[in-house]
């Protein structure tokens, strides 16, 4: 093997590779890790998107459209006009570093809120162990792990301890897979390579010390993603805007083709012709919905973050707003999360001191990830376990769903197992009585099951404890689970929050139903979910999900409120067949076992005290783990959606209808409409007050239920109110002509005023729902909207008019131009009431 080739780096002893990688056991220097950072770059699959000016501005120009239209602007330079060519190359650029400028500050705003929740790894710089953010780990590391802990890269074990690591995404291998230190041949595939560790899986159990050898695209999971080029799944707004981005295309296509047709085969100059149709594309193209997007969401996550909700994804704001099903645990959710130990009682139901020590031991031995069951254990009752000493361990996992641990107990060796009482009894034959009779187990098991039953129904978790002596055996395994004796078990109680039901009542008031997925068994999660305000709730067991087909599951779905005895692998399975049932679900989950579902749901939700691999597979982190931040953030969410629809609404009436005004008056009018710099010009201007929606205020019934993306309903409206738009620019074109007589240039000073002053005034109407004397518009966009009303009207008089083709409007046109835009505005708000009576968004 090349001396500098670490492709086989699990063949390699471990001083090999520290040296090859030029570094120390106690790690690398700070100065090195940042040199190294450089030379590989951060430790991601997909570099970040880049966010420097250079980038973002040269983005703000990458429409075919407008490329098209510099293109034939700098033809026109060389050719004739140069005048008109650099006012139209001003006002693109112009464009272009007002949507750099909105961008460019949304990309910031969004990088310092993610900040807060980055996942970090304990990592030895300069010889101390320190938490560094993931993305920095780079090869040389050495790092510190522990359950829940996640790689960050594909690394060598230097040393570990009852190390358990969870490899499915890689290798789908469903158990936990025991990891230790030593040298393998190279041969050795990879689900047996038991000395190394790789990115994209997670510490089940145990401790390391690992040094890190490849990062990003060079690890094994990283080949795999390069080669399947995977990219997070298209989310529904993300869809929605496709297809709307979609359809003013296809208009705009087909508008322009015909109308640059049309004027050549009036013999009209083809360049002017074609720049004409090029600049009415760029009217009709949504070239803004971009930044717009960028600009609402960023601000959507900035309030967010301001009710304690932090979002990674900015898609998923909007998935936020239309999810009408929210799936969680019950625990620490629903439930104060605080779970406390309510009895320790032997196989007869009797209060038992040898039950609580078995108990403790394992909850007190194990090295597993800590959880809140075994922390009531050990602060019920503190034990002097001075005299035991724990020898192995086989950790938990959600198939077997129990614990193990090996114990010295002076000669003897025990092994004491804890976990869920049916999974105990299984490994039992046994039971121990109060005095220290040992009997048969099915001789007690009646007993033992009902009074399980008793406590259950009360609404407490009951886990098993059994023991069996293995003499002087070092070492266990699942298989050591077998022929135990049954000592009793311990109940547990973790009440419902106080005001959950009033919580419950306020999210199902937004549109929102919850269901709870817990791993209890039913008796628990039915008294929980009538705790909850849940009357006679239907559950849906596991055993009855793995019986069922995915279609027979879907078609339920939406009835269950409550699932219970569910294994993780099932709670993608649940969510899946949620969205196939036509929901935009939410998952909020914390747990090692909780990443696959987080994945699938429309919108993973965790909290900041997770674990690494629940908030890194998350797209929305809870400073809080409370359902009333929550709630704030789905009406925030809901609001930056309504605010997004906006502009969608803005794009498809006023500016669509000037613009397919313009596109049909060129055909009968012996001149263009507008020159192309001042259709330009008056696109730059209309999109002022679109910039400003972000902040704009949203009328509550617009939060009160989840929306989603309605195409229908969108070209019902483009139709509407483009239509009626074109219907008032027809009117203003007949009374120039007919009535005022203008000529070309008047004409064009008088319907760049006309089309500006209704396009900007509009959005005040079609806002809102409300009449828009009852909306108090924010007050950025009222600003806005009265600057460009006042800039529009003042341009013929202004310093460059004639540059620009306007000239004075008399007293006259302004005159019949206000009366024109007053019925506008009328008529618009008249239609507005009517349309919303027959068609539902």
């Amino acid at each position: 093997m090349n001396p500098d080739d670490l492709s086989s780096f699990w063949s390699l002893p471990s001083a090999e590779l520290v040296r090859r990688l030029g570094t120390t056991e106690r790690g690398l220097t700070s100065e090195e890790a940042l040199r190294r950072c450089s030379l590989y770059g951060a430790d991601l699959l997909r570099p970040k998107k880049r966010s420097d000016w250079v980038g973002l501005l040269l983005g703000q120009f990458k429409s075919p459209i407008v490329l098209i239209l510099l293109l034939a602007a700098g033809l026109s330079f060389f050719l004739h006009d140069q005048p008109d060519a650099l006012i139209i190359l001003g006002i693109i650029l112009v464009s272009g570093f007002l949507g750099f400028w909105q961008e460019r500050g949304a990309a910031h705003a969004v990088e310092e809120l993610l900040s807060i929740v980055r996942t970090t790894v304990a990592v030895l710089r300069d010889g101390r162990s320190t938490e560094v953010p993931i993305e920095e780990v780079v090869p040389g590391d050495v790092l510190n792990l522990s359950a829940g802990s996640s790689l960050p890269g594909d690394c060598l074990i230097l040393a570990s301890k009852d190390l358990y690591v969870d490899e499915a995404t890689l290798t789908g291998e469903t158990f936990p897979v025991e990891k230790t230190e030593g040298a393998l041949p190279v041969e050795t595939p990879l689900g047996k390579r038991i000395n190394s560790l790789f990115l994209g899986t997670h510490v089940v159990s145990g401790t390391a010390t690992v040094l890190v050898v490849h990062t990003g695209r060079q690890t094994e999971f990283g080949k795999v993603s390069e080669r399947l080029r995977l990219r997070p799944p298209e989310t529904e707004f993300e869809r929605g805007v496709r297809r709307f981005g979609y359809l003013l295309m296809e208009v705009a296509l087909l508008l322009v083709l015909g109308i640059f047709a049309v004027n050549v085969h009036f013999h009209r100059p083809v360049l002017e012709s074609f720049m004409f149709a090029m600049a009415l594309a760029v009217g009709l193209t949504p070239q803004l919905l971009p930044a717009i997007i960028s600009v609402n969401l960023s601000h959507g996550a900035k309030r967010m973050a301001e009710a304690k909700v932090i979002v990674k994804r900015l898609a998923s704001i909007e998935n936020f707003g239309s999810m009408n099903v929210l799936c969680s645990d019950k625990t620490g959710t629903l439930t104060e999360g605080v779970v406390r130990v309510h009895a320790a009682l032997d196989a007869e139901g009797k209060e038992s001191e040898r039950v609580l020590l078995c108990a403790y031991l394992n909850a007190s031995l194990q090295s597993g990830f800590v959880n809140p069951i075994d922390q009531a254990v050990r602060t019920y009752r503190e034990f002097d376990v001075s005299g035991y000493r724990r020898v192995d361990e086989v950790p938990y996992d959600f198939l077997r769903k129990r614990l193990s641990v090996l114990v010295e107990a002076g000669d003897d060796h025990l092994v004491i197992t804890k976990g869920s009482l049916r999974n105990v009894l299984e490994v039992c034959n046994r039971a121990e009585l109060s005095g220290g009779q040992v009997v048969d187990l099915p001789g007690v098991r009646r007993g033992i099951e009902e009074r399980f039953r008793e406590f259950s129904g009360q609404g407490h978790r009951v886990l098993g404890v059994a023991c069996r002596s293995v003499g002087g055996e070092t070492r266990i395994t699942r298989e050591s689970e077998r022929d135990m004796t049954f000592l009793g078990y311990v109940a547990f109680l973790d009440p419902p929050k106080p005001g959950i039901t009033e919580t419950l009542g306020r999210l199902r008031g937004l549109g929102v139903s919850m269901k709870m997925i817990t791993g209890d068994n039913e008796l628990v999660a039915t008294n929980v979910a009538r705790q909850i305000g849940l009357v006679e709730p239907e559950i849906l067991t596991g055993p009855e999900i793995r019986r069922i087909s995915d279609e027979a599951l879907a078609s339920r779905i939406n009835t269950v409120e409550v699932f219970a005895e569910v294994e993780p692998n099932q709670k993608e399975r649940i969510i899946l067949a949620l969205k196939k049932a036509g929901n935009v679900v939410g998952y909020m989950g914390d747990g090692i076992n909780d990443a696959s579902a987080l994945h699938a749901a429309d919108v993973g939700i965790s909290v900041d005290d997770a674990v690494d691999v629940a908030k890194e597979a998350a797209d929305i982190v809870l400073l809080e783990r409370d359902l009333n931040v929550l709630i704030h953030g789905v009406r925030e969410g809901r609001a930056t959606f309504a605010n997004t629809l906006k502009y969608v609404f803005m794009a498809t009436s006023a500016n669509f209808g000037n613009m397919f005004s313009m596109a049909g008056a060129s055909l009968f009018l012996p001149f263009l409409p507008l020159l192309p710099k001042q259709i330009l010009l008056a696109n730059l201007m209309t999109d002022f007050p679109e910039m400003t929606i972000a902040t704009d205020s949203v009328d509550e019934e617009m939060i009160e239920a989840p929306r989603r993306w309605n195409m229908s309903f969108i070209k019902k409206f483009m139709v509407t109110f483009g239509v009626l738009s074109s219907v008032f620019d027809y009117l203003t074109f007949g009374v120039l002509l007919l009535i005022l007589r203008a000529d070309a240039e008047l004409f064009r000073s008088a319907w760049f005023v006309e089309s500006v002053v209704s396009a900007a005034l509009v959005v005040l109407v079609i806002r809102s729902r409300r009449p828009f004397f009852m909306s108090r518009p924010g007050r950025h966009l009222m600003i806005a909207t009265l600057v460009i009303v006042a800039a529009a009207v003042a341009a013929p008089l202004a310093p460059g008019a004639e540059a620009l083709g306007f000239r004075p409007l008399p007293r006259g046109i302004l005159a019949a131009l206000a009366v024109i835009v007053g019925l506008y505005i009328l008529t618009a708000e008249i239609a507005k009431r009517v349309f919303y009576a027959r068609v539902q968004p």
